[in-house]
């Protein structure tokens, strides 16, 4: 028994959003073929497996007119509507098209260029970015400051017109492959916690940058560390206020732990058909347990889709991201560690088999083992777990702030 989940019958579709997926699936069938056929699996938000192919089909994207949909046609998109973006979630993983290689441009730093960056700045950082000519990374956590990103301590002075950087960001996806990174840097001597901070733009290829990749269990390197010793910028690469720089960086959370989901929900169905593909094949549906497991694994995917959608419109009424975001983060993060679980359950013995493409006895097999070493880390970046419950329970549900924990 294999469940249809390709569509999603809760997303009221207009007549331009049904003839601007018509024009996607056109666009989708015509292209995705040859080396871009068949690599849905081959890398991830957080691994460059396969990365000059990814990075080759992210310029086709932009030739194309498919990068930065709903940005304004002046700085490269479409203008398209919150349900277009959907569409083309929802599209792009049906199809089985290459993982994304310019995510934390496109979906991160760019919302925020948006909201709070100058008509010069948006026309000068989104326009490259529609054309894919550019690689961004984000530069938040620190060995002190991961999810407490008010500790941060890498600092920049002002040098006449630029700014001069020195510390240290780690866990930097992409870094070895990026252009610029975008990073939460203290600009204020003397300043803590929130205050003092900037949100600044820093080029990558430049003396006073080392890049030093961090090889993870799957083998790749997708993770870095960034080491800072008097690299500059110019001043006019800040995004708001300099000293303003947590309410720029809340602007990008919201973004990664709301809109950026969409691109997880989707390729969470097509790993969800995956399994039951697998299931069926070797007789896991027999099994009375891993039945009930699957099944509730299904419905849990459904209220992630109801749910996010649910995000998604409250943020259209209020104009920006809350702490509804959260929600989603926590959600889905725990929910993908349980359901690869149970993949590996349904796999058996091959469960035990390398990660590497090609230790067997099949992609989809690989696939998993892949996807459940990747998942131990979801309930941590994005903000871990324990973040999120907190944002939750102080912001939305209004309890009681937890007690911070004096020094021993």
């Amino acid at each position: 028994m294999v469940i249809d989940i390709s569509e999603s019958s809760a997303l009221p579709l207009s007549k331009s959003d049904l003839e601007f997926r018509d024009e996607l699936r056109t666009w989708l069938d015509e292209n995705l073929v040859g080396d871009f056929a068949g690599q849905a699996e081959r890398g991830g938000p957080d691994d460059d497996d396969n990365w000059e192919l990814r990075r080759e089909w992210e310029r086709l994207l932009g030739r194309s007119g498919w990068l930065g949909l709903s940005w304004p046609e002046e700085y490269g998109g479409r203008g398209a509507a919150m349900t277009q973006e959907i569409v083309f979630a929802m599209e792009y993983a049906k199809a089985g098209a290459p993982p994304r290689a310019a995510f934390h441009g496109e979906s991160l730093m760019a919302p925020t260029a948006l909201s709070l960056g100058t008509h010069e700045q948006k026309s000068r950082l989104l326009l490259p970015m529609s054309k894919s000519e550019i690689v961004w990374c984000q530069g938040y956590s620190e060995p002190g400051a991961g999810s407490d990103l008010a500790n941060v301590s890498t600092r920049a002075v002002r040098d006449g017109d630029e700014w001069v950087v020195n510390g240290q960001k780690i866990w930097t996806t992409f870094a070895h492959h990026a252009d610029w990174i975008f990073a939460i840097v203290r600009t204020e001597p003397g300043s803590n916690r929130h205050s003092g901070l900037s949100y600044m733009l820093i080029p990558l290829d430049q003396p006073g940058v080392t890049v030093v990749p961090i090889r993870t269990m799957l083998g790749d390197s997708g993770f870095n560390e960034v080491y800072f010793d008097d690299a500059r910028t110019t001043v006019d690469n800040i995004l708001g206020e300099p000293g303003d720089g947590w309410q720029a960086a809340m602007t990008t959370l919201g973004h990664e732990r709301a809109t950026s989901v969409l691109n997880y929900q989707f390729s969470f169905r097509r790993e969800m058909n995956d399994l039951l593909g697998i299931a069926s094949k070797r007789g896991g549906l027999d099994d009375p347990a891993l039945k009930d497991r699957l099944v509730d694994s299904y419905i849990g995917l459904q209220i992630m889709g109801y749910n996010n959608l649910r995000t998604l419109t409250t943020a259209l009424e209020k104009g920006k991201f809350g702490p509804e975001a959260s929600i989603g983060k926590y959600y889905w993060s725990k929910w993908h560690q349980e359901f690869t679980d149970l993949a590996m359950d349904v796999l058996g013995p091959d469960a035990l088999l390398a990660t590497e493409w090609g230790s067997g006895p099949d992609s989809a097999s690989e696939s998993m083992r892949r996807a459940f070493v990747r998942a131990r880390a979801e309930s941590i970046y994005a903000g871990s777990s324990e973040i999120q419950k907190n944002i939750i329970s102080e912001r939305l549900l209004k309890m009681p702030r937890e007690p911070k924990r004096s020094a021993q």
